[in-house]
């Protein structure tokens, strides 16, 4: 009897085993499941339960984590980033009627100024400001970039060094020239995410021009008002509206579809390549165009008052223009 020849061919069964570890272990991309971490590892759950033993018994099919449940540091930083978006919400919700509708309506930006300095009173004090806008942006941030080292350290435990085979799957992904199954260690960047952290650098600027400037060069910003951005637009035109139509964009696309996901209304990030069934899909593309359709509805409101009425108000005059030439100087402007 001839022997069985993949019996003599060890290469076959290497490559079995580096087939069945090119699993894409990437986090699933929806908000009600990111709120838990994932189960222990049955070493970690063996010692959290006897922390006297050194050796864990032999594993289960009750013990391999598949059934855990908890509520570890995602859980509660999920909710820290859910709130702290609710709470500069009510701060973006005033900024909106303040720079946008007011403006829109009155088509005059010194009408629609003292607006803009009666809600100073509400979100300008020195414990407002922090409660309403410094806190939340802050907690939002940090929370986010914590579930993301956190998500990617519990990856790393389940598919990094210590997985068997795993060292010959990275060997292999890196040397090959292509790289679709190359193991995703990070979790995925979606828009959400990306639009986030573009939108904390435009927010910085923005509040670096018109909140922190005009305290180092003058010493107070209670001159600065709607007329403080209609001079900036009227000394250099071009800087205003790119750096102005990107924070509207960005930060419109941003906070519309955070909301959309909070309250699960919006579709998974790859939601075109994972959804096979005809009528799921029909309803996942009408939610991603009724977000998409209320981000470009917002972004059209606040365009028009702020970009449509105050950025062509032209100069102040005065004294005032003054004051602001000397602030915008100070940045090249």
């Amino acid at each position: 009897m001839a022997p069985d020849p993949r019996a003599l061919n060890p290469k076959a069964s290497q490559e079995t085993l580096i087939s069945l570890l090119q699993l894409d272990p990437k986090p699933i991309d929806n908000a009600s499941l990111h709120d838990k971490d994932l189960p222990p590892l049955p070493e970690e759950a063996w010692q959290s339960s006897n922390p006297n033993t050194k050796s864990p018994p032999v594993a289960s099919t009750s013990s391999l984590g598949l059934s855990g449940s908890g509520r570890g540091p995602i859980f509660y930083l999920t909710r820290i980033q859910r709130y702290s978006s609710y709470t500069f919400s009510f701060f973006a919700g005033l900024h909106l009627a303040n720079t946008s509708v007011f403006p829109l309506i009155y088509q005059s930006v010194p009408y629609s100024e003292p607006f803009l300095l009666m809600a100073r009173e509400l979100y300008q004090s020195p414990v407002t400001e922090t409660l309403l806008v410094g806190l939340p942006v802050v907690a939002h941030v940090t929370s986010g970039i914590a579930i993301r080292l956190l998500r990617r350290r519990q990856n790393l435990k389940r598919y990094g060094g210590a997985t068997p085979g795993m060292w010959a799957l990275h060997h292999s992904s890196s040397s090959s020239l292509n790289h679709r199954h190359s193991v995703r260690i990070w979790p995925p960047l979606n828009y959400i995410s990306a639009s986030g952290f573009a939108f904390v650098g435009l927010l910085a600027s923005h509040v670096g021009i018109n909140r922190i400037l005009p305290l180092v060069v003058d010493g107070d910003s209670s001159n600065i008002g709607l007329q403080f951005v209609s001079h900036g637009f009227a000394r250099h035109p071009l800087p205003p509206w790119i750096a102005y139509s990107l924070l509207l964009s960005v930060g419109v696309g941003h906070m519309v579809w955070g909301f959309a996901k909070w309250f699960d209304l919006a579709p998974p990030a790859n939601w075109k390549k994972i959804t096979v069934e005809k009528q799921l899909r029909k309803r996942r593309r009408r939610a991603w165009w009724g977000v998409n359709g209320v981000a470009v509805a917002l972004m059209a409101l606040w365009a028009a008052g702020g970009l449509g009425v105050v950025a062509i108000a032209g100069p102040a005059e005065g004294w005032l223009a003054t004051v602001y030439d000397n602030i915008y100087s100070a940045v090249g402007h």
